[in-house]
């Protein structure tokens, strides 16, 4: 999978993406990020990027053209599954839409910045706007952080267990059930008998009660 995100910041994700899963992905091949810096296709010599609404009104605009720009100088290269703005009135993100999103191959991401980008970009070419969360952020940057780090763990061979993500939480609309590590006692709390007991059904059978019970009290709403 090829991820190509649009920025005005590219050294705000350079170090999410230097770590862990993400770097795990990229060093086996199985994912590339590239980041764009989006005054980069500004036509003006001050590399401008932003202008005031028209309308009047409080805070500035991200300009169609350098956008539009970069996004037709990617789209001259590969097709793409999705054009991605992010933004806090799209569809909240969940797991259902990260399983899906995992399946593709070519994903580019728009991170916005200040009011907003030019309504004609999102008429034209956004195919899809992903909210993280019903608030406010600085910009995009930190929300396609979350969302490449959500599709990018599902992909085959990311994680070293692959069953390991179809246990997460939310993949059977029901959150996960508890987990111990050694030692089996610490400070008088112990492990539950049944995790010691080695009976497989028994444990599968257990692990389902208490994630239905976690659901039933913390996310009735999922059910």
């Amino acid at each position: 999978m090829r991820i190509d995100i649009l920025t005005i910041f590219p050294k705000m994700l350079e170090g999410p993406f230097s770590l862990s899963i993400i770097k795990r992905a990229v060093d086996k091949g199985k994912a590339e990020i590239h980041l764009h810096n989006i005054r980069d296709f500004a036509t003006d010599k001050h590399n401008r990027v932003d202008d005031y609404q028209f309308g009047g009104g409080a805070g500035m605009v991200m300009m169609a053209e350098p956008i539009i720009l970069a996004i037709e100088s990617l789209q001259k290269e590969r097709k793409y599954d999705e054009i991605i703005f992010l933004t806090p009135d799209g569809e909240v993100l969940n797991q259902g839409i990260a399983n899906q999103m995992s399946m593709g191959e070519n994903i580019m991401m728009l991170c916005g910045h200040y009011k907003g980008i030019d309504e004609r970009i999102r008429d034209h070419f956004i195919t899809r706007e992903i909210s993280i969360g019903d608030y406010v952020l600085s910009g995009g940057e930190l929300a396609a952080a979350v969302l490449t780090d959500a599709i990018i763990r599902l992909i085959p061979g990311v994680l070293n267990d692959e069953t390991s993500a179809l246990s997460d939480s939310f993949q059977n609309n029901i959150l996960s059930a508890p987990v111990y590590t050694r030692p089996a006692e610490f400070r008088g709390w112990k492990v539950p008998e049944v995790l010691l007991s080695g009976n497989d059904k028994l444990i599968l059978e257990w692990r389902q009660e208490q994630a239905e019970e976690r659901t039933k009290n913390r996310r009735p709403d999922i059910l």
